[in-house]
């Protein structure tokens, strides 16, 4: 029996612990990761400006105008009026008007730090190690999906996240024959890149062929061993003995390596979810930031028929991986490939990248640095607008969608305003109107407070004039009531002479206590005295 077991395809043969299911899972509640959220908002534009600047590159004048870069506003990805967008970035993007003639559409050129950039970015990836490396997480890339192709329609959508260069079917697959080629429909080897395209393993390479996770196994992993993966839950995150329970159980679970074919096992098992966590977690090892769109992967996952596992993975490992939703759309982050907001891994081209988003709020930052020229404080200060590091005081996230196509995760599971987006963008502006109405208010408090302050005063002034008439006359009516002191010639003599006033010859404290201590009225006396 057990001779014939061993030789059953591996696709039909069954695991002897596949008796946890993930219908065991108790309820998972997300917590929003203010570091992680920064991590994706600081991008938010980039992808847009490079695609725009790619556009302006490849003309022969290195100038566009806005007409066409409306036209291709939806490639291009752009999230606002081109015209509104572009000006948003004046250290990136140049306005100008063809030969001085008004009345036509402006044109758009780049400036000379993106052009000094961009010279950069194209050495990286004209680079023999660059190239070594994107070729290497390619080829992983192919060998993970077990179907050794992957359409170049579905890799162009990854090509961000992959750091492919733009040319990549012409400048880097020629490359590396040894590792793919690109095929068409029917299998035969052609050139070009349309849409019935795809990319093939030519050659699998076990030395590649080591995950992540097993990397960091010293000693190497033995089949069947269990592997624990890193798992940093966000604060504010409540877990439950039933729930920590569970998985310090899917822990123990044998790790599955993701370039093994684990289809065999059943669809709601935890052996066959903590595969697809091992999928996804090398996936997400391969890009360069670390992390991709969720409707991104989730098309990935449809090319490999695993849509379903990959969605519960998802939503039942916030520790693992933590989805964003500060950019109008999900965002799937690795979270043990970041350490208090930096990624751990160097990359060159995401160096490159980052310098793209300094020089893009370059001038933003100048700008609010610049005070209006003899204007008031309050008038030269705008109020503080939400930066890219500031978040919500919303902590919870809940997750839309993530279990609607398959019926072992209910809805309940993960409750999600479709409008929380534009939540947000209500709140923020509120945020920035909210400054302004609290120094409005706050003048008004102020004023209020003044005017009440000065006529109680005022009250207090008259009563204490009717009853003791006025401070001056007060003190002027004590100061000729006070007797005056009768003092001898020669003490006055004494006096008008300087003698016995310094600190030794006054006498003692009882008797300096008894002369005046203003001059003035001490003239006064002594010549009433005379």
């Amino acid at each position: 029996m057990q001779s014939l077991f061993r030789s059953l395809p591996k696709p039909l043969r069954r695991r002897h612990h596949d008796h946890r299911t993930i219908t065991d899972v108790p309820a998972i509640k997300h917590v929003r990761d203010r570091g992680l959220d920064h991590v994706v908002e600081r991008e938010k534009h980039l992808k847009p400006v490079l695609n725009i600047k790619n556009l302006i590159k490849a003309e022969p004048s290195k100038s566009l105008p806005i007409s066409i870069i409306s036209q291709h506003r939806t490639s291009l990805s752009i999230p606002t009026r081109p015209i509104e967008f572009i000006r948003r970035y004046p250290s990136v993007f140049e306005e100008h008007l063809p030969g001085g003639i008004a009345g036509v559409h402006p044109h758009i050129k780049l400036t000379p730090q993106v052009l000094d950039l961009d010279a950069e970015e194209q050495l990286v990836y004209q680079s023999e190690s660059y190239k070594r490396d994107v070729a290497d997480r390619l080829l992983k890339l192919l060998m993970v999906t077990r179907i050794d192709k992957i359409p170049l329609k579905i890799l162009n959508l990854l090509k961000w996240e992959m750091g492919l260069p733009d040319d990549y079917v012409e400048s880097l697959v020629p490359e590396f024959p040894d590792y793919f080629r690109v095929i068409g429909e029917e299998g035969g080897l052609v050139s070009g890149s349309g849409s019935d395209l795809g990319l093939e393993l030519v050659c699998w390479s076990d030395a590649l062929a080591v995950s992540v996770m097993e990397k960091k196994v010293k000693g190497g992993v033995e089949k069947g061993e269990a592997i624990a993966f890193p798992m940093k839950f966000s604060r504010g995150f409540e877990m439950d003995k039933k729930l920590k329970k569970w998985f310090d159980d899917w822990q123990k679970l044998p790790y599955i390596s993701p370039y093994e074919n684990a289809m065999h096992l059943g669809p709601t098992t935890d052996e066959s979810d903590k595969w697809a966590v091992g999928v996804l977690h090398e996936v997400l090892n391969l890009f360069v930031s670390k992390k991709v769109e969720r409707d991104l992967l989730l098309g990935l996952g449809e090319w490999l028929g695993i849509r379903s596992r990959f969605k519960r993975a998802l939503l039942h490992h916030p520790g693992i991986f933590y989805l964003s939703s500060k950019i109008g759309t999900y965002t799937v982050v690795l979270k043990d490939a970041y350490k208090r907001g930096v990624p751990i891994e160097k990359n060159q081209l995401r160096n490159v990248r980052n310098r793209y988003i300094h020089l893009m709020h370059a001038v933003v930052e100048e700008r609010k640095a610049v005070s209006v020229p003899g204007a008031s404080k309050q008038q030269g200060e705008k109020p503080a607008e939400k930066s890219e590091g500031q978040e919500d005081d919303k902590d919870t996230i809940e997750v839309n969608d993530l279990g609607s196509d398959f019926e072992d995760v209910s809805d309940e599971d993960y409750e999600h305003d479709e409008d929380e987006d534009e939540d947000d963008e209500e709140e923020e502006d509120r945020s920035r109107r909210q400054p302004r109405r609290n120094v409005q208010s706050g003048r008004g408090r102020e004023a209020k407070k003044n005017l009440s302050g000065r006529s109680r005063n005022s009250r207090m002034e008259r009563m204490v004039e009717e009853s003791h008439g006025k401070p001056g006359e007060k003190f002027a009516r004590k100061t000729s009531e006070r007797p005056r002191k009768e003092f001898s010639r020669v003490e006055n003599d004494a006096r008008r002479r300087g003698f016995g006033m310094g600190k030794n010859s006054r006498g003692n404290s009882n008797e300096r206590s008894t002369l005046p201590k203003r001059k003035g009225r001490l003239v006064t006396e002594k010549r009433t005295a005379v």
